[in-house]
């Protein structure tokens, strides 16, 4: 692998990578520090690059063990941060609309966070960066029906613990 090849195969795959080292350690100093450790790695590896059939996959279960190596060797402060933005309305929503849309989405973070890791990872892979079940199998390095079993569980759990919430009091 050349520079060229590097700025067009690696470099774009860069945003992909800090949103899942982010979802791993919640720190953007400490993603970004994942990202540029990945991005090391597959450069010291360039020559061993060609024998890899999913460059992305691979480089996702770099990211993926390097957020995991950070979160052992540091004890990390883990912040409720889930930025979405919906942006299908026509007009300008009140400030209790965006209150209480922000309370939804903290929520909803709260109850992912929850979830055991492999249940998270892969909710995470699937729904949010939109990976392929057999893409997932590859990073994860797990069955593709394991995959499934925890995509399904993931889901199940957060539509639960939703409902729970929304029908208490009623």
């Amino acid at each position: 692998m050349d520079v060229a090849q590097f700025k067009t195969d690696v470099l774009p795959l860069k945003n992909k990578l800090y949103r899942f080292a982010f979802n791993i350690v919640k720190d953007e100093e400490l993603a970004k520090d994942v990202v540029q450790e990945c991005m090391i790695k597959v450069w010291e590896k360039r020559d061993e690059v060609k024998h890899i059939n999913n460059l992305e996959a691979w480089c996702m279960q770099v990211t993926r063990n390097k957020a995991l190596d950070k979160l052992r060797s540091k004890h990390v402060k883990k912040t409720d941060l889930f930025e979405v933005e919906f942006d299908t309305r026509k007009e300008k929503d009140t400030p209790v609309v965006l209150a209480e849309r922000n309370e939804i989405m903290n929520r909803i973070q709260f109850l992912i966070d929850a979830l055991p890791n492999r249940q998270r990872e892969v909710m995470q892979l699937r729904d949010i960066e939109g990976y392929s079940y057999k893409e997932i199998a590859d990073m994860l390095e797990i069955d593709i029906n394991l995959v499934k079993t925890n995509l399904f569980r993931a889901r199940r759990k957060l539509k639960e613990s939703l409902i729970k919430e929304n029908a208490y009091g009623l």
